[in-house]
């Protein structure tokens, strides 16, 4: 039994981690099943300030944030893991329903790496992360 729970927790490790930040409990749990179904290990936070508790020294692969969000939203998130030694060259992702110029603009300033348009199909999204990933 030992090396059966071995091999489940390196086969874990094995899997890219991507953390998900939006405040639409509906939201989450929709992409994390088909980012879990997908392959990959998800962590998930309701806003950007929930989301920091994760930056803590632990591997993660790829930021997918919301912009709209109380507390914290997606640009001062961004703004606070790019700060971060560790974190500063991890991609990052924004999915969103806002498609102002200027607003991508700005999340391009704060260090966001691309953006997904809600609402999105998730083969486009799991193909965007996985292109991101490479």
């Amino acid at each position: 039994m030992e090396w059966l729970s071995k091999l489940t927790n390196n086969s874990t490790q094995m899997k890219k981690t991507i953390l998900i930040v939006d405040d639409s409990e509906s939201i989450r749990k929709l992409v994390q099943f088909n980012l879990n179904n997908a392959g990959y290990y998800v962590l998930v936070a309701n806003n950007g300030q929930d989301a920091l508790k994760f930056f803590n020294g632990e591997t993660i692969h790829l930021l997918l944030t919301d912009l709209h969000m109380p507390i914290m939203n997606g640009i001062e998130l961004i703004k606070e893991v790019r700060i971060l030694d560790h974190y500063k060259h991890i991609p990052i992702l924004f999915l969103t329903t806002e498609t102002q110029i200027s607003i991508k603009k700005e999340a391009k300033e704060a260090g966001a790496t691309g953006w997904i348009v809600k609402p999105f199909v998730f083969e486009n999204l799991i193909a965007t992360i996985r292109k991101v990933l490479r």
